[in-house]
């Protein structure tokens, strides 16, 4: 492969999710400014939107952390980070319904989310171990048994980039779910909502950035792959 083609690929690779998570920071704490004219805090509107849902018993905590937030259902309890938790602000109260969308998700059985979940052992070795793969694969790449080791690398890591593929329209779907139960509730008015989707696109971007991210590696493996092939 090329050296340019690689050295494009890299750049590509490192700025785009780069450029996504620089974007989520800086829309969260423009809209951190913006308090809610109800006064409700993040943790206060999760505890409505469940208890609406009929998910009065999965708990809300506070974690340590900036946007640290996730739902997790071994537990049922939502964990919102030191700067949602407690905060009025437009911004933490769509974080923070974002993560009862997920909520949502799991009690009505939405099936992108169970298989996402059902997937999280696999990819959870192929994360680790692909990387080690490649590398032993390409530095045995003068043996044919180099590029079928390469080949298992490659196949490891396509596992993670199918992942990525399921994980973005769950996300995408609960931050749907969340702007519904808030315009429906009455949680935020017509501006704030526009502003609370605006928080919520910018988190959504960081998983399309991920994906795309994911694929041009997969691109650039095969490429490398290819060319070991050739020699």
């Amino acid at each position: 492969m090329p050296f340019e083609i690689s050295l494009i690929l890299w750049l590509l690779i490192l700025l785009i999710p780069l450029t996504a998570q620089i974007n989520v920071k800086l829309t969260f704490s423009k809209y951190k400014k913006v308090m809610s004219k109800s006064g409700l805090t993040a943790d206060k509107a999760a505890k409505q939107i469940l208890d609406g849902a009929g998910l009065g018993l999965v708990k809300v905590k506070q974690i340590g952390g900036k946007l640290t937030d996730r739902y997790e259902p071994d537990n049922d309890t939502i964990k919102l980070s030191d700067s949602v938790y407690g905060d009025p602000s437009v911004a933490s109260i769509g974080v923070a319904a974002h993560e009862c969308g997920h909520a949502i998700q799991y009690a009505e059985n939405y099936a992108p989310i169970i298989v996402r979940s059902k997937l999280v052992p696999v990819t959870s070795f192929c994360s680790k171990s692909w990387y080690y793969v490649v590398l032993v694969g390409a530095m045995m790449s003068r043996y044919q048994v180099g590029t079928h080791i390469m080949t298992v690398g490659v196949l490891l890591f396509t596992v993670l980039v199918l992942f990525q593929m399921a994980t973005l329209p769950v996300e995408i779907d609960a931050s749907k779910r969340a702007l519904k139960v808030i315009e429906s509730r009455g949680i935020l008015d017509d501006e704030e909502l526009r502003a609370a989707k605006k928080v919520l696109t910018a988190a959504a971007l960081t998983y399309v950035a991920s994906l795309l991210s994911g694929i041009l590696q997969l691109i650039r493996l095969i490429l490398m792959s290819q060319n070991r092939r050739r020699r």
